[in-house]
């Protein structure tokens, strides 16, 4: 079993004022090489873009989830019975649970079809500094984590506390969020959703008394998605780097000659990617290349390169998805080919979405209801109990977006009357 540190360690918070750290199996893992990477991965992707405070990383992040976690097992004292190792198994996972997010995160995963989930679990099982480490507790250990990562273990209670509708892990990026992006979007009161947090039936429960700030909560939460997960500054940017991503592996696969080889990128153009190579990738090695890149011979990589360094992001106009005829975007392209902008990669459609709150359906696991636990030992489901999370359950939203290079449709060399077509096309959505 893993012992106490000889003097407890704390690292200074913006969000929680302290961490906490008393185990030596957690400041290990802490000052493991797979951990520190996670200093060279911003938690918020292109939202620096938008919102140039949010230089945050998935390191602090993760520390801050580890936090809300420890507080909660601090929570649940005398209410249920954690074994020694059980506290740690809960603590370590919240300390991990990002451990595979890639470069620039979701940008990444759509492009190669990687999941950080599926990395994270490779990290942990792998021959790791972080293997090792967790295997100091108990050779199974490293699965155990692991399995609460992938929502296998069978302790749902630990794996509710990390990945659920209120969990550490949404509570601490949200506030994480709105304070480095500069906005009030995602402020809720943490602390007392900490103090009404209740174990019930192996999942966390919510007493009724603190409906009112799981409100707030669900709230925060839709509004962040809206006003700045979503933003149109951050969405451009992030089509932009998608667009790179893409440029590159299709001209690896016509056999293109890079004055700067893509040597970081060959097993994920080839998904024979091993770990090592996974846990080499960070975005200062995807800045660094960037950064060549400008200089190729290619003009599509070299300009998506400049206008990603040098933020010439793209335009955009709204449409709604029923607003047009199937054709459209098919016409659209072919005017843009007409005058010579590939639209592959200056045409770009990104609907981002999101759920605000799921309701719970019998039967359906991957759903995890927030339950109110009322006196005498009843439970309810948020959506029945609350008019104002009725209001929004099960409703998925989605913002369509075009994004198009304004610049180059403005910068003289191109037919005017093909312009002024595809500004008419355009005039229709907007």
């Amino acid at each position: 079993m893993a012992e106490g540190l000889m003097e407890e360690k704390v690292f200074r918070d913006p969000v929680h004022r302290y961490v906490h750290v008393k185990d030596k199996l957690i400041w290990d893992l802490i000052n493991s090489a797979e951990f520190q990477r996670l200093r060279r991965i911003r938690q918020l992707g292109t939202c620096y873009f938008t919102f140039h405070g949010a230089e945050h990383s998935r390191f602090n992040h993760s520390l801050g989830v580890y936090e809300v976690v420890r507080r909660i097992l601090l929570q649940f004292e005398g209410k249920v019975s954690f074994t020694q190792e059980e506290k740690l198994l809960a603590l370590s996972a919240a300390l991990l649970h990002d451990l595979g997010h890639g470069p620039f995160s979701h940008s990444f995963e759509k492009v190669f079809g990687t999941d950080h989930e599926e990395w994270s679990q490779a990290i942990i099982e792998g021959d790791t500094q972080v293997n090792k480490v967790l295997q100091g507790v108990s050779q199974d250990f490293p699965q155990q984590v692991s399995q609460v990562i992938g929502k296998t273990h069978r302790n749902t209670l630990i794996t509710s506390m990390i990945s659920s509708q209120i969990d550490a892990d949404r509570m601490d990026y949200l506030l994480r969020d709105t304070y480095y992006t500069g906005t009030n979007y995602g402020f809720f009161d943490m602390e007392r959703i900490l103090r009404v947090m209740r174990p019930y039936a192996g999942k966390v429960a919510i007493k009724h008394t603190g409906m009112h700030a799981v409100e707030d909560y669900i709230v925060s939460r839709y509004q962040m998605y809206w006003q700045v997960y979503f933003h149109p500054t951050t969405r451009s940017a992030e089509v932009i780097l998608r667009k790179i991503f893409e440029r590159v592996k299709t001209l690896y696969e016509q056999g293109y000659q890079f004055n700067r080889e893509p040597l970081h990128f060959h097993s994920f153009f080839q998904q024979r990617i091993t770990l090592q190579e996974y846990i080499d990738l960070d975005e200062s090695v995807v800045l660094f290349y960037m950064g060549e890149w400008r200089k190729e011979t290619d003009p599509i990589l070299s300009d998506l390169c400049h206008r990603f360094m040098d933020r010439q992001l793209f335009k955009y106009v709204e449409y709604e998805e029923d607003d047009s005829n199937p054709e459209w975007m098919g016409e659209l392209k072919e005017l843009f080919r007409s005058i010579h902008i590939d639209p592959d990669y200056y045409l770009a459609v990104d609907s981002p979405s999101d759920l605000p709150y799921d309701v719970y359906r019998a039967g359906d696991e991957e759903r995890v209801p927030i339950n109110i636990l009322f006196p005498g030992g009843k439970v309810e489901e948020l959506s029945k109990c609350s008019t104002l999370v009725e209001s929004i359950s099960g409703k998925r939203r989605y913002d369509h977006k075009l994004y198009y290079p304004r610049d180059l449709l403005e910068d003289g060399t191109r037919d005017s009357r093909v312009v002024e077509e595809i500004y008419r096309r355009l005039a229709m959505f907007s």
